[in-house]
């Protein structure tokens, strides 16, 4: 934090010290910069006022700053050329005008969410029927509010650890098709981002997206040129296209979010949401999802983890046509998982989906060190190709092969988080439940539980249960769920990159259930982490065991 504030202090520094050349430049300016100058500076030294017009007016000059100080140098011949520049008459009015609209923007989510933080103390008091209510009216508000809260919300269902279990399970619902924007602004987006026609670079391009999410929305297409001049193979590809303004809403409203999770932690009824902690944790994830030149990078270096697998794959991003803003990838045929869940029955295709997930979580977490962090069944494609011919058989037995979607969200640990999740796994696959509590408080170097003697006793009690004969029938996900349930009630901490693993582990094993109930993870990962040399053979096994 201590950073945070000297990094506002600088920035409102720079916006009082680029004003002030633009006073000198014109007298004309000169009340109205003064007046901006000295609130951005009082804003940046306060430590009681919100230091957020400070951070608009420093956003908004830092691009001019190189003009400012060209000025600074010339000032008695710009006087005498010109009254003022306009691009920095731009900018100033931009930023005079940011703090209307962040007043407006802050009036108007104070409307929507004031329903939902009235009735939270009684969340828990009023019955099941009630809560279910308060549930879904949360879940709507965060919809009508935004690209930024509805991330916040999908992210908030992955972290067990810190909100209720019926809450995650609400908000995971969050994960629905969001609005498109016009198709006047794909083509604005896209020919800007490459500098060429849009029928210059595709040959056909379907105006009605295919799909849209709360960042981006993705239309089909055929390439036609993939560098100017060089005629390409006709190949059909999805070209993903943020939404517009995006970005800047979403900075807009991750400084209201943060100023209202600070004084969440001020009301009684809203302490138990921890929504400070969460925004901390949030900040890196969501400044990583509108560049769509990151999510790239990601499938370049998925497609290279597992170049010698299979069946697993990920769409190939079609360079040079990459930009922030603008991602063309192949086009990926393939249905939900979710399709072979609703089938009835144990069969063939189902067992082999659930081995290929196991296995892909196992390389990925094991030895890739860098995990997938957005699996669920929506991200998730499978199609049927030809194998190896049947026994006895003529024709050729189909196989299932499995597409992942979607990477802008990952995870890596350091080396001492690895080393600890290992140990914490093989305390699991033997339900040592003492090992699997000290593991888990060795998950945040700054852990802050005030009672660890009483957490790890309670998770001894569940593990008890587990190795009990009436727990037999309790599935690993489940204990590993009431474990993330004792975590949260404990307020014990646990870093970002850890938990997502965790739950990324949970859901997994939640589809694989579901497609095969006799696959038990922990089982494959009991037999892999206790080999005495797992750590030079585990690479060879899996890639052994999936690719060719």
């Amino acid at each position: 934090m201590a950073a945070v504030r000297a990094d506002l202090k600088s920035q409102g520094k720079v916006a009082w010290k680029s004003l002030s050349y633009g006073c000198i430049l014109t007298p004309l300016l000169s009340p109205l910069g003064r007046v901006a100058s000295a609130a951005s500076l009082a804003c940046a030294r306060s430590q009681v006022v919100p230091r957020i017009f400070a951070v608009i007016v420093g956003e908004a000059t830092w691009a001019h700053h190189a003009v400012a100080e060209a000025e600074q140098l010339q000032i008695s011949s710009l006087m005498t050329q010109a009254p003022y520049r306009p691009a920095f008459v731009l900018s100033l009015l931009s930023s005079l005008l940011e703090g209307p609209i962040m007043v407006l923007r802050s009036l108007f989510l104070a409307m929507l969410f004031t329903p939902v933080i009235l009735l939270a103390p009684f969340a828990d008091s009023w019955g099941e029927g009630y809560r279910r209510l308060w549930l879904y009216l949360v879940r709507f508000s965060l919809e009508k509010a935004g690209a930024a809260f509805i991330k916040w919300g999908q992210w908030a269902a992955t972290r067990p650890d810190l909100f209720p279990k019926d809450l995650c399970a609400e908000l995971s619902r969050l994960h629905t098709k969001a609005p498109a924007h016009n198709f006047a602004h794909t083509r604005r987006t896209v020919e800007g981002a490459f500098g060429r026609k849009l029928h210059e670079i595709f040959e056909d391009f379907e105006e009605e997206p295919i799909a849209s999410g709360s960042i981006a929305q993705v239309h089909r297409a055929v390439l036609r040129f993939r560098y100017p001049g060089q005629k390409s193979r006709p190949m059909v590809v999805a070209v993903k296209v943020r939404h517009p303004g995006v970005t800047e809403v979403i900075q807009r409203d991750f400084a209201i979010i943060n100023w209202i999770a600070k004084i969440s932690g001020y009301m009684p009824g809203l302490q138990w949401l921890r929504l400070d902690e969460s925004v901390q944790q949030f900040a890196v994830f969501m400044l990583t999802q509108v560049d769509l030149a990151r999510e790239a990078a990601h499938l370049s270096r998925f497609i290279y983890n597992f170049r010698r697998w299979k069946d697993v794959s990920f769409p190939k991003p079609l360079y040079p046509l990459v930009h922030p803003a603008v991602l063309v990838e192949t086009y990926e045929q393939g249905e939900s998982v979710s399709r072979f869940m609703d089938r009835p029955g144990r069969n063939r295709v189902n067992s082999e989906l659930a081995s290929i997930g196991t296995h892909t979580l196992l390389k990925m977490l094991l030895v890739d060190n860098f995990i997938h962090a957005d699996l669920h069944p929506g991200n998730i494609l499978v199609r049927m190709e030809p194998g190896n011919p049947a026994p006895n058989k003529q024709m050729f037995r189909s196989r299932p092969h499995v597409v992942l979607l979607d990477v802008g969200m990952t995870a890596e640990l350091s080396q001492r988080d690895r080393r600890t999740l290992i140990d914490f796994f093989k305390a699991v696959a033997v339900k040592d439940g003492r090992q699997t509590a000290e593991c888990t408080l060795k998950f945040s170097r700054n852990q802050s539980c005030p009672d660890p003697a009483a957490f790890i006793d309670e998770v001894e009690q569940v593990f008890k249960f587990w190795g009990s004969e009436e727990g037999d029938a309790v599935t690993p996900g489940q204990c590993m769920q009431e474990l993330l349930e004792q975590v949260r009630r404990h307020k014990v901490n646990i870093d970002g990159n850890v938990c997502t693993v965790m739950v990324t582990t949970l859901v997994l094993e939640g589809w694989q259930q579901k497609l095969d109930p006799e696959l038990n993870v922990m089982d494959t990962l009991r037999s892999l982490l206790f080999k005495a040399d797992w750590a030079k053979s585990l690479s060879y096994t899996i890639d052994g065991l999936m690719a060719p």
